[in-house]
C-alpha cells in the first residue's frame, strides 16, 4: 500500500500525514490557545508588525508594550517571561513585512490564518519528501516522517516562524532538485530566507555552490530576498531611525545572562537551556565564557562546512549526491548557530537520504536509518520532555571532569546524535564524490 509511487500510494501517504499533523495541531492548541491571547511566538511577530503598522519602533520595548495592552485585554495575563519574549522583538525586519497583512486583522484572526499557513506548509513539505523517498524506501521514510509530525505539539501550540519557514525551504529544495515548479520554489526559499534566514541559509547556499541550474536559482531566490529585505528595512528606518541599535539591544538582552537564548546550564532553572540545540548548549557546560563556546561552536561547525563546500566543488553534482549533502547540512544547521528544538524540523530533509542509504542494507544503511532515527527521535517534543523531566531532578557534581561530561551525555544527547549524523552524512557525501555518476539532466518543468 505505502510502496511505489502510484496514486494509491500517494493518497494513504496524504492521509496519514494529515492524521498525524492533525494530532499534533489539536494537542498543540489545546496547548497554545489556553495561553494568555493563544500562541505566545506568533503574538511575538504580530504585536511587532502591528506595532510598526501603527508607526511605532517595533524594537523598542515600550512601543511594543504600549501596542499590545492597547488591545481588549483576556482575563488571563502572561507570565513576565511570557511577556518578555512578546515584547522583546528579535526577529528580522523582514517578518515585520511578511507579518505585516495578518497584523491588519485581529489577532484571533491572524492566528487562525497563520496556523493554516504554517501546518499548511509543514504537511506539503512532509508530503513531498515521503514522495520523493517513496521508491528507495517508503516504509522507513513514511515511519520518519509521521513520526516528526506526530510530535509538533511545540511548535504548532506556540505558532513558531520555524513551521512555515522550514515547509517552504522544503518545499523549495524539493522544486530545485525535481525540477518542477521552479519559480514558486524561488518565492519559498526567498521568503524562508527573509524571515528565518539561519534555518535556510546553508540549504540555499548549498545550492549556490553547486553550480549550473542550481546557483541560478539560488540567485534568483537571494536577489528577491534582497529586494523584499531592502524594503522591510527602509520602511523601519522611516519610521524608527534608531530601530537598528534597538535590534542589537534586544538581541543582547535575549541572550545573555538569563535571558531566554541563554544557552548556559545556569539558565536551566528557566527552562530554556533545555531547548537550546546549538553547540554552545554543550561547551557552555564546560566552559561559562561566551567567547569560548561560541568560538569552539563556530571552529566544529566550520571545520565541517569546509569539508563539504571543498567537496561540491570539486565533485559532479547528482542527484543522490544532493540528497546527502542536504541531510548533512540539515543537523549542522542547528548547531552552528542559535536554534530551538522546534529548528531539528529541518531533520525532514535528511529523510531522502536515509532512505536511500537503507535500501542498500549493509552497514551503511542500518548506520543510516540509526542515527537518523535517534537524533530524530531525541530531539521530538514528547521524548524530550521526557528527558527533561528526568534530568532536571539530578544534581550531578561538576568540580572534576566527569561532571562536565556526564551533563553532557545526559542532558544533551540531542547535540551529540546530530553532529554524528552530519559527520555519518558528510563522510558519505565525500565518499560519493569519488565515484562517477550520470549527471542528470535538470529540468523546469511547470
Amino acid at each position: 500500500m505505502i510502496n511505489g509511487k502510484g496514486s494509491a500510494a500517494r493518497r494513504f501517504r496524504l492521509l496519514m500525514i494529515l492524521l498525524s499533523a492533525g494530532i499534533s495541531f489539536w494537542w498543540g492548541c489545546f496547548i497554545g490557545w489556553n495561553l494568555s491571547r493563544g500562541p505566545m511566538d506568533f503574538q511575538a511577530v504580530y504585536y511587532g508588525s502591528r506595532t510598526l503598522l501603527l508607526h511605532h519602533n517595533p524594537y523598542s520595548v515600550t512601543d511594543v508594550e504600549r501596542t499590545y495592552h492597547a488591545e481588549d485585554a483576556l482575563s488571563q495575563s502572561p507570565t513576565p517571561r511570557q511577556f518578555q519574549n512578546m515584547t522583546l522583538y528579535v526577529n528580522t525586519p523582514g517578518t515585520l513585512l511578511f507579518v505585516a497583512p495578518l497584523a491588519l486583522l485581529p489577532l484571533r484572526v491572524g492566528q487562525v490564518l497563520w496556523m493554516i499557513l504554517s501546518v499548511g506548509g509543514l504537511c506539503l513539505a512532509a508530503f513531498l519528501i515521503w514522495d520523493m523517498a517513496a521508491l528507495e524506501g517508503a516504509l522507513v521514510a513514511g515511519c520518519l516522517v509521521c513520526f516528526m509530525l506526530l510530535n509538533c505539539q511545540v511548535l504548532f501550540g506556540g505558532g513558531n516562524t520555524a513551521a512555515l519557514v522550514i515547509g517552504l525551504c522544503t518545499i523549495a529544495a524539493w522544486c530545485f532538485i525535481e525540477g518542477r515548479f521552479v519559480p514558486a520554489g524561488i518565492v519559498f526559499m526567498a521568503i524562508s530566507l527573509l524571515v528565518k534566514p539561519h534555518d535556510s541559509g546553508l540549504i540555499w547556499m548549498y545550492f549556490l555552490i553547486a553550480g549550473g541550474a542550481y546557483r541560478r536559482r539560488a540567485l534568483q531566490s537571494a536577489a528577491l530576498t534582497a529586494a523584499l529585505a531592502l524594503a522591510a528595512m527602509l520602511w523601519i528606518w522611516v519610521v524608527a531611525p534608531t530601530w537598528l541599535n534597538d535590534w542589537q539591544s534586544n538581541l543582547a538582552a535575549i541572550s545573555g545572562p538569563g535571558g531566554i537564548n541563554d544557552p548556559r546550564p545556569v539558565a536551566l532553572t528557566a527552562a530554556s537551556a533545555n531547548n537550546v540545540v546549538s553547540l554552545q548548549a554543550v561547551f557552555s557546560i564546560f566552559t561559562g565564557n561566551p567567547w569560548v563556546y561560541n568560538l569552539a561552536s563556530y571552529l566544529v561547525c566550520g571545520s565541517l562546512l569546509c569539508v563539504l563546500i571543498f567537496t561540491t566543488i570539486r565533485t559532479t553534482i547528482t542527484r543522490n549526491k544532493i540528497l546527502i549533502a542536504l541531510a548533512a547540512l540539515a543537523p549542522l544547521t542547528t548547531l552552528i548557530t542559535y536554534h530551538r528544538v522546534h529548528d531539528t524540523k529541518l531533520l525532514l530533509i535528511t529523510i531522502p537520504a536515509c532512505a536511500m542509504l537503507w535500501a542498500t542494507r549493509g552497514r551503511i544503511g542500518w548506520t543510516a536509518l540509526l542515527l537518523t532515527s535517534a537524533a530524530i527521535f531525541v530531539n521530538a517534543d514528547i521524548p524530550l520532555a521526557v528527558i527533561g523531566g528526568l534530568t532536571d531532578k539530578l544534581h550531578i557534581a561538576t568540580s572534576a571532569l566527569t561532571g562536565p561530561v556526564l551533563t553532557v551525555l545526559i542532558a544533551r544527547p540531542g547535540q551529540e546524535l546530530l553532529l554524528a549524523t552530519a559527520v555519518f552524512y558528510l563522510w558519505i557525501y565525500t565518499k560519493r564524490s569519488m565515484e562517477t555518476e550520470v549527471v542528470p539532466v535538470v529540468s523546469e518543468r511547470n
